[in-house]
This record gives structure tokens, C-alpha cells and sequence, in this order.
């Protein structure tokens, strides 16, 4: 089954609102996901490293990610990542009153790399006129 397949058979069974079955994923740099690709794991960038936590996005968390933390950037890659093989490491935390963003710490708050394996799909985004692109968006 292709990625856009796969991508469009879990787009209709999930619904926005619920954690459990919200799409998930990760904005990369080219780096970072040329590193996962190659040694199928990633500690992430020095946010990440920083705080213990892979930094994670629900689908309607993405756009304003990306413009208020990656604004103008044009080496990024969006991924989409398989939630259930998170497992209880994926937590949601209050970053403010109104928004919770899921972090993946990995087993017991260990700080574990995110996987290769748990990439269900990527792309890499466009930066045009000022907006950000990716058909993972839409």
C-alpha cells in the first residue's frame, strides 16, 4: 500500500479533538531526518535535547509551529508518526491556557530516541510566498 493510500485510509478513521486518533507528527530539519534515516533513531534537535522530550505536533498544531518557531526555513520535513508505537511515552502537556502538545519521552520519562519505524510517512515542506506547504497539510 502506498504512502498517500495509507495516508488517505487513516485521514477518514480519525477525528479531530480526541488524542488517541489525532494525526501526529514531527517538523524536522533535513539534518535530523537525513540522521534518522541513516541510523534509524533521533534525540532531536537541541530543543529536544534540552528538555528530555522529542517536541511533537497534532495535524492542527502544524501551521502555527512552523510560523512562530521555524518561520522562512526551507530545509524542513514534515513526518508523519504512527502513535501507537509510542506507546506511554507520548505524553500531552499544557505549554500554555489553551494549548496541549504532545512530547515523547520514551518509557518511564527516559528521554529514548524517536524511531525510524515509527515514521508512518515524510515530505519535505515548501516554503512559498511566505506560506508553508505539504500536502501532509491539507
Amino acid at each position: 500500500m502506498s504512502f498517500l493510500t495509507r495516508y488517505k485510509a487513516q485521514q477518514n478513521r480519525q477525528t479531530q479533538g480526541d488524542e488517541t486518533t489525532m494525526r501526529l507528527f514531527r517538523i524536522s530539519t533535513a539534518e535530523e531526518w537525513e540522521e534518522l534515516q541513516n541510523s534509524a533513531e533521533t534525540f532531536g534537535g537541541d530543543l529536544d535535547q534540552s528538555t528530555g522530550c522529542i517536541h511533537l505536533s497534532d495535524s492542527h498544531q502544524v501551521k502555527m509551529v512552523l510560523q512562530n518557531f521555524y518561520n522562512e526555513r526551507e530545509d524542513l520535513h514534515l513526518l508523519e508518526i504512527d502513535r501507537s508505537k509510542l506507546g506511554d511515552g507520548l505524553i500531552y502537556e499544557a505549554v500554555d491556557e489553551t494549548n496541549r502538545f504532545p512530547h515523547f519521552y520514551g518509557p518511564n520519562r527516559s528521554f529514548a530516541p524517536l524511531l525510524l519505524s515509527t515514521v508512518i510517512t515524510a515530505e519535505k515542506i515548501q516554503f512559498v510566498n511566505g506560506e508553508f506547504l505539504c500536502s501532509l497539510l491539507d
